[in-house]
């Protein structure tokens, strides 16, 4: 790359910056994916060195040894609130305020129909548009259920539509496109302001970020295990839910692990205490032990200093795209104002499902958001400066080479 219009660091410069990097070290904990650039942690995180042998001793001792008595012996049952502590701890919240079961999909459902029945005479759900789709679509499936209304907005439409007839407001703290991001306590305090409940959708900031949910305080919040929590794919979701709101907590899939005593197995339903009310069938054991295996990479890790990492990443990378992908058809979907973004750099083109296949083919993987969004996250503990600028240079060879114009490239159907 040998544009010059636009000042940015060279390769060795970005070498340099690596070499300063106090988290440099973390790096380590993951079982990297062999030959290929890795800017895709906003998807599914890679393995924590940990996970594999923590999983063989799952299967070939606690399982095959311990059998059922594993429930007891290994600590089983009370994994989801286990767990649930480590995460508390990456989010701002009490050990007892957060409980791991189910998907996001799922604990997103539950919270916003105990939203509604909290909020008794207000029937209004306030969605953003451009949030992931399952926020919207479980929002308006709650609101057929109950007899409520889903209020769909645009960013500039929010202020506006929040108002005394919102129940509760949902939105992502970072936006999976385009990882433009909220400030949380003041949007928490607007929302408050009129009445309604804030809930709070982690799956992209969690585990890149400083997050303050009690400081802040939050009412309700999901996150998925699986993107920058690195738990494997399909790994569980925790909620979180303000320890103010717990005595009244009223879910609707009451199931018997959600109960004050599942194994007196009587007919009539009695809600456990605390976040344990929130459990619903038998939690998925193996999912939940690499999620807490994984959280072991988080040991000892100053958030605050993998947010001034993960600045320094997407800064990097929109001064390459100034320097480099620019005038080459490329616009920037991600802020510029540093303060405004996750840890995510979101890119547009007219050809980005052609050229994330290139771009693929040639070991660097990022993801598509269709139909035109390419976007590559950049988690802190793993993410290399200079992985940053070979992941451009790579962009440049395809577009200058036009390698996407290849017929391998343009066959559709490919996840990614």
């Amino acid at each position: 790359m040998d544009d010059v219009a636009v000042s940015a660091p060279g390769r060795e410069a970005c070498v340099r910056l690596d070499a300063e990097n106090p988290l440099a070290s973390l790096r380590d904990r993951f079982r990297m994916p062999r030959d290929v650039i890795y800017m895709c942690g906003n998807s599914l995180g890679p393995v924590p060195v940990g996970v594999p042998e923590r999983m063989r001793r799952a299967v070939e001792v606690e399982w095959t040894d311990d059998v059922v008595r594993a429930w007891s012996s290994a600590g089983w049952h009370v994994a989801p609130e286990r767990v649930g502590a480590r995460i508390a701890r990456l989010i701002g919240a009490a050990d007892d305020e957060v409980i791991v079961a189910d998907s996001t999909s799922v604990n997103l459902f539950k919270l916003l129909v105990a939203a509604l029945r909290k909020n008794a005479g207000r029937k209004v759900i306030v969605v953003e548009r451009g949030d992931f789709p399952t926020d919207m679509y479980v929002a308006s499936g709650v609101a057929e259920l109950l007899g409520g209304e889903v209020r769909m907005v645009r960013p500039d439409e929010r202020a506006g539509a929040i108002d005394e007839s919102v129940a509760v407001v949902a939105l992502s703290e970072v936006k999976y496109r385009t990882a433009r991001g909220y400030d949380m306590r003041a949007m928490t305090r607007a929302v408050q302001d009129v009445g309604a409940l804030m809930l709070w959708d982690l799956c992209h900031s969690a585990g890149v970020m400083e997050i303050a949910l009690n400081d802040c305080n939050a009412d309700y919040a999901v996150g998925c295990g699986y993107k920058y929590l690195n738990g494997g794919p399909g790994a569980p979701s925790y909620s979180f839910v303000a320890k103010r709101h717990q005595a009244d907590l009223r879910q609707p899939l009451t199931g018997w692990h959600g109960h004050a005593a599942p194994f007196a197995f009587v007919d009539d339903y009695a809600p456990a205490a605390g976040m344990a009310r929130l459990r619903c069938g038998t939690s998925p054991q193996f999912s939940l032990i690499a999620l807490e295996a994984a959280l072991e990479a988080f040991d000892g890790v100053d958030l605050k200093a993998v947010r001034v990492r993960s600045e320094q990443l997407t800064s990097l990378f929109i001064d390459l795209f100034d320097a480099h992908l620019v005038s080459r058809g490329f616009g920037l979907v991600t802020p510029r104002e540093v303060e405004r973004r996750g840890s995510q750099v979101s890119i547009a083109h007219a050809e980005a499902y052609a050229i994330m296949q290139a771009l693929l083919a040639k070991g660097v993987i990022g993801d598509l958001r269709a139909p035109d969004v390419l976007r590559f996250g950049l988690a802190p503990m793993y993410v290399r400066c200079v992985d940053v600028f070979d992941t451009v240079a790579a962009l440049v060879e395809i577009v200058d080479g036009r390698v996407y114009e290849r017929a391998e490239y343009r066959q559709p159907g490919k996840v990614i």
